[in-house]
């Protein structure tokens, strides 16, 4: 059996691996070749190496091509506007492309494969991620990997404060910060990012959490409703009273990680995905104080987002649909979802995060948070659009404008009124 690896880093290298005999030729209908475009990430890296367990079972031959992120857009852009059968399995991102994809017809349609068979256990992969993988009720892919949003808290600063527990609620959070703001000179209640763009995917879940959403159920922009106008303002207010000092407006997670990990504020809101960062004492000045717990509820309950951020699809113009799924079945099955997450890439079944063992290597606390994340989260962190980055922009201004003491709740009318005519103009 012959297996072909292209990777990609600034140019594509090919690289073959003979492992043992077997038929097959390359594309085709029924053909023994699955050609299986990944991404550069540790899932990718964790898949090939149990590759050879799956082609001995199944009698496939598994071509890899694996690119960076940039890489992988350009040749999916080429590649699916042609209408190229040369792609069977797809890696992409749900949120980015799932509606671009969707909208033109890449991928295929998977509903039937998945309630056909029983052992795959469709049911076992949590609502969140899947609604971010469905699109007009078409199950178009297979979430992988997934991320929640978490509270990062200094747990030295609540006990010199006298609270022996973090926020349960976002009020609290905001009492909580203001305590230990006045307590600790130099040391910031809450930091988050404050980036227009950059800001949403985090701000969502208090957006979730007061009752809003970016769109209602029929399409229709929402971020002037009187929860979405309150959650800016909430968002905002917290970062301009209690945030750092001087507090710029184009932080990304890196800049707002920096300053809690620095040891200058004292709650922070963000994905899980990061928590190493905190943690690693070559990064991290509160190592031995950082805790964690399940994102603060607001009126309407904890909401944080629980979303896909990579899933498996299969090309429509595929010309090998039956053992592209036997591909997705193995590696979005409950054995490999196990074997990934308890390497510490997280998954989106419930069984799995029900195991003990796919956990152990967390901090107990965010282990605790997750489980709080993933049964209440939104599948979604942003405008589920085809051109994500400019409704970010647009969806994103009140932040800004709440955090400098502008009039939020005029903004996200502005902004309400900016999205719907993109809406509009993007359904054209």
């Amino acid at each position: 059996m012959r297996r072909r690896s292209i990777i990609g880093t600034s140019l594509a290298v090919v690289t073959a691996m003979s492992l043992t005999a077997c038929g097959g030729g390359d594309g085709g209908e029924g053909s023994k070749t699955v050609r299986v475009t990944l991404v550069n990430h540790v899932w990718t890296e964790n898949i090939k190496k149990a590759l050879p367990e799956f082609e001995k079972q199944s009698g496939l031959t598994v071509e890899v091509t694996q690119l960076g992120e940039d890489q992988l857009s350009d040749q999916y852009n080429v590649k699916l506007n042609a209408g190229s059968t040369d792609l069977d399995v797809m890696m992409y991102r749900p949120l980015q492309e799932g509606k671009q994809f969707g909208k033109n017809k890449y991928l295929a349609d998977l509903s039937e494969k998945v309630k056909s068979d029983s052992a795959f256990e469709f049911g076992d992969f949590q609502a969140g991620p899947v609604q971010a993988t469905t699109y007009e009720d078409k199950v178009v892919g297979l979430p992988i990997i997934t991320e929640q949003e978490v509270l990062y808290y200094r747990k030295d600063l609540l006990t010199k404060s006298g609270f022996t527990a973090p926020p349960r609620t976002l009020d609290e959070l905001k009492t909580q910060a203001a305590k230990v703001e006045a307590d600790n000179p130099g040391v910031a209640g809450f930091v988050a990012r404050t980036g227009k763009a950059a800001a949403v995917t985090q701000f969502s879940s208090f957006l979730f959490s007061f009752g809003g959403d970016f769109v209602d159920s029929s399409g229709k922009a929402t971020v002037n409703t009187e929860q979405a106008k309150q959650a800016y303002a909430f968002y905002g207010g917290l970062l301009r009273d209690h945030g750092p000092e001087n507090i710029s407006t184009d932080m990304s997670w890196s800049e707002a990680m920096a300053i809690f990990t620095q040891g200058k504020a004292a709650f922070y809101t963000e994905a899980n995905s990061l928590y190493k960062n905190a943690t690693d004492p070559t990064k991290s000045k509160v190592v031995d104080s950082v805790g964690f717990a399940a994102f603060p509820a607001g009126p309407a309950g904890s909401k944080p987002y629980n979303i896909p951020s990579w899933a498996l699809g299969v090309n429509d113009s595929s010309e090998n649909k039956d053992n592209a799924w036997k591909f997705i079945q193995w590696a979005a099955g409950k054995e490999q979802s196990l074997a990934q997450q308890t390497a510490g890439v997280p998954g989106a079944r419930t069984s799995v995060w029900a195991n003990p063992a796919s956990t152990a290597t967390l901090p107990k606390d965010l282990a605790e948070a997750n489980t709080v994340s993933t049964a209440n989260g939104v599948g979604h962190d942003r405008p589920l659009v085809v051109k994500v980055a400019e409704a970010r922009e647009i969806v994103g201004q009140p932040i800004v404008d709440a955090i400098t003491g502008k009039d939020a709740a005029s903004s996200a009318d502005a902004a309400n009124a900016a999205f719907q005519k993109f809406l509009d103009d993007e359904a054209k």
